[in-house]
């Protein structure tokens, strides 16, 4: 038996992960927003993040495979090192203080600026290479705090770069550099000797395909603002979904 899951559950939990990776397939990023409410009412919420790492990162070297010439190099060079570090600081910073109140001030300003971006009161100027500094270290930070970090990246790129298929391979590029540290990070662990989240991993693996083949079938045939709006809808929810993890965390 997988953590107790009658084969219902199985069902629910594999169309959950389908929907989620479909959603992953568009943007390059979001699974944790969808996966994360479901998974939690059927299995231990200390294994959604190591599970959800392993399946991302199946899913981004899936994508960077098949499409990785469409990524951006000079955006990956700047932005990693700055991820990297940012991950350094994340977790000194859960080390040493709570960081609640830095999800109720990023949940604010995410909120903000994709109601803007949707609003189209004026079209998005191009960001300067130099800002690539503080969204690399953002990003950086909050995949280590929360473990998702994707939506400040998704920010930076739609401002940065003209091609849909450019930002996605991007974002999806950085998504599975940030989720290899914390793979490495759960091996060493020990988090992955357990056989059920294993087994789990593997049963759901065919929905997490399934879901970024459809998600990026669904991006071919979108035109770039589109899926600028679809890209910012995604943001705003995360942007939601930090203040009400804010919120929860005070009550």
């Amino acid at each position: 038996m997988i953590f107790d899951l009658t084969v219902t559950h199985l069902f629910i939990v594999w169309l959950g992960i389908a929907l989620a990776y479909v959603v992953f397939g568009m943007t390059g990023f979001g699974t944790a927003l969808v996966a994360s409410p479901l998974l939690a009412q059927f299995i231990p919420v200390s294994h959604i993040v190591p599970l959800l790492a392993l399946l991302d990162f199946c899913a981004a070297t899936t994508n960077v495979v098949r499409d990785g010439r469409k990524a951006e190099h000079g955006e990956l060079k700047r932005l990693v090192p700055l991820m990297v570090a940012g991950s350094g600081i994340g977790a000194v910073i859960l080390l040493v203080t709570k960081p609640d109140l830095l999800l109720l001030l990023l949940g604010t300003f995410v909120i903000g600026y994709a109601a803007y971006s949707l609003s189209g009161y004026r079209p998005m100027t191009q960001l300067s290479s130099w800002s690539s500094v503080p969204f690399g270290l953002v990003g950086g930070i909050f995949s280590a705090l929360f473990g998702s970090g994707g939506f400040i990246y998704a920010i930076y790129l739609q401002g940065r770069l003209e091609n849909k298929e450019h930002i996605r391979i991007t974002q999806t590029t950085l998504i599975g550099l940030s989720t290899l540290t914390r793979l490495v990070m759960f091996l060493v662990a020990g988090v992955y000797a357990n056989r059920s989240l294993l087994l789990l991993a593997v049963l759901l693996a065919p929905g997490m395909l399934a879901g970024v083949w459809i998600g990026r079938r669904i991006t071919l045939k979108l035109s770039r603002e589109q899926f600028v709006k679809l890209v910012n809808s995604v943001i705003l929810v995360s942007g939601v979904f930090l203040l009400v993890r804010y919120f929860s965390s005070i009550s």
